[in-house]
């Protein structure tokens, strides 16, 4: 908890920006029957029942200092789809960053041996080198920002149903379009001080130094 609090009290530098990644699950679901479209007094109306289209995941990328977002959904989340994420990320978002210091969980899809399974090992290696990776603990992707953009993202464009991979990702685009003109900044105030007194019980507990 305390390396990634560490990483957020970091400042600005844009050779090493701080990213952060996260990812859902998401169900593509299309109508039954057409809604009925909302008019003065009378809400949008929709059928009870749908069409399952199947499952899709959203990545989302998120630097909390500059307010950028960048979203992309796909139709897995494999080991070789984080690492295509990965290298988009460093080659056409990032490319003249010395390093990107990426903040995520520990998913087992979340490692530099999936750069190995996508890519050769020369290419590999590259992108691993650019990488300084911090891993959020076990049950603690709270504090993982990403996953904040995640929720805010869904209630802003995700409810409603959306039935078809494309048209999902024009929403996406459409959203991170938005965000990244207002360039709305994350400005995270819990800090190791904060953590160290109010999650205290997360602590090992100091061993009595009393000698008998």
């Amino acid at each position: 908890m305390e390396d990634v609090l560490a990483v957020y009290a970091r400042p600005f530098d844009p050779c090493r920006p701080v990213v952060c990644m996260d990812e859902k699950p998401y169900q593509l679901l299309g109508e039954v029957r057409d809604p009925v479209a909302a008019v003065p007094g009378r809400d949008r109306r929709e059928d009870s029942e749908y069409v399952r289209h199947g499952t899709c995941s959203i990545f989302v990328w998120v630097e909390p200092l500059r307010g950028w977002r960048h979203v992309d959904a796909q139709p897995r989340r494999t080991k070789i789809d984080w690492a295509h994420q990965v290298d988009r990320l460093l080659t056409h978002d990032y490319p003249d960053a010395e390093t990107v210091v990426l903040v995520m969980d520990n998913l087992n899809t979340h490692g530099i041996g999936s750069l190995y399974e996508a890519f050769d090992p020369a290419k590999a290696f590259a992108l691993a080198q650019r990488l300084e990776i911090h891993h959020t603990p076990k049950h603690g992707s709270w504090l993982n920002i990403a996953e904040i953009e995640l929720s805010a993202l869904t209630g802003q464009c995700l409810d409603r149903r959306i039935g078809d991979l494309d048209i999902l990702n024009t929403e996406l685009a459409a959203w991170q379009q938005q965000t990244n003109i207002d360039q709305r900044q994350v400005d995270w105030q819990f800090t190791t001080a904060d953590a160290r007194i109010k999650l205290r019980h997360l602590y090992p507990e100091q061993l009595d130094a009393t000698v008998y």
